[in-house]
């Protein structure tokens, strides 16, 4: 039987979406057969079909994109610990086949050689498929009272191991904190901070909407200018690509950047390395990068959505699309926070 998918294949400099028919997953996938209810469209989507596929499956034309999945569980075997019926998240990495430290412990998401795949982004099919296969050790199961919003589990991971690596690196209560751009991983960061009690202000260039408007419901202080900012946050957390000097600037003596979103360097702006270096060292401020996540994010990322007002979570869906109405979800709009196809009711 043949499924629809949406699929990305190269074409010139870039890519091209189809929305066509492929064939049953393969069961060399995993043991899980998933029904698809939703995908989550974000940058790293749109990033793909703009340059095009990194790396295809072997012997492949095409990639079926899709990182950010909810399913329901068709057929599972008694030892998966899952059953027909369970809603649950794909974990997007994979480690490379003969692991490096990290991989070999179970955090892939620190690779040290590169050699992982990633469904829906590098060298395995994403999540993007009426039906999909997947091994039951990533996946994550989820509360079905979440609906819709579990679509936000795997963004939440990477915003849960953003907020760890914070917590370590500054060793005192976390008082006030800063996030730096108010999309999906923002406000998603922002909800961190506030069940964490700390004071969250936000800035964003957009002025009204839904983004200001979701801010303030979790009781955050919204900003359209870094100039409106006053004093020093404990945390900075950066999720557009483009205030990185600012967040550096704005973080308190012993305080930490974690720095998200990555941003175009027409846009960054020129950053004085040795300016840099004497913030950091005169002020023992800590810079850190993060991307992806593993099975432990996911879990941390499904017990604060949990225990997050549903309503909030449900006002982050702003585009909800069919999926004869894909191509939508793959246009930009400053206002838009999160854009999800849904594949089955």
């Amino acid at each position: 039987m043949l499924l629809r998918a949406l699929s990305i294949h190269p074409h010139g400099n870039g890519g091209r979406v189809v929305l066509g028919d492929v064939p049953e997953p393969d069961p060399t996938d995993g043991t899980l057969l998933v029904e698809a209810l939703a995908l989550g469209v974000c940058g790293t989507d749109r990033e793909i079909v703009l340059r095009g596929p990194r790396a295809l499956p072997a012997g492949r034309e095409g990639l079926i994109l899709g990182h950010e999945s909810l399913g329901r569980v068709l057929e599972a075997p008694p030892e998966a610990g899952l059953a027909p019926g369970d809603h649950v998240v794909g974990i997007v990495r994979r480690p490379d086949p003969v692991p490096c430290s990290f991989c070999a412990a179970g955090q892939f998401d620190l690779c040290e050689n590169g050699r992982f795949t990633e469904r829906g982004i590098l060298g395995r099919d994403g999540y993007g498929s009426e039906r999909f296969r997947i091994e039951p050790e990533y996946v994550v199961r989820v509360d079905p009272a979440l609906g819709l919003s579990a679509v936000l589990v795997e963004p939440a991971s990477v915003v849960a191991k953003a907020w760890a690596q914070l917590e370590r690196a500054v060793r005192r209560p976390l008082r006030r904190a800063l996030v730096l751009g108010a999309g999906p991983i923002g406000l998603l960061a922002a909800l961190f901070g506030a069940q964490r009690g700390a004071e969250v202000h936000v800035v964003d260039r957009v002025g009204h909407g839904a983004k200001p408007a979701q801010t303030r419901k979790i009781g955050a202080v919204y900003h359209t200018s870094v100039d409106d900012l006053h004093g020093v946050f404990d945390v900075v957390i950066e999720c557009c690509g483009a205030l990185v000097g600012e967040a550096v600037q704005r973080a308190a003596p012993g305080g930490a950047v974690c720095l998200v979103g990555v941003g175009d360097a027409r846009t960054v702006g020129a950053i004085n390395l040795a300016d840099l270096a004497r913030a950091l060292i005169s002020q023992n401020k800590t810079v850190m990068g993060t991307v992806n996540s593993n099975r432990l994010h996911f879990e941390a990322a499904h017990d604060a959505l949990r225990s997050a007002d549903p309503a909030w979570l449900d006002g982050l869906l702003t585009d909800r699309l069919s999926l004869a109405d894909w191509s939508a979800a793959f246009e930009t709009d400053p206002e838009r926070i999160k854009a999800v196809i849904r594949f089955a009711a």
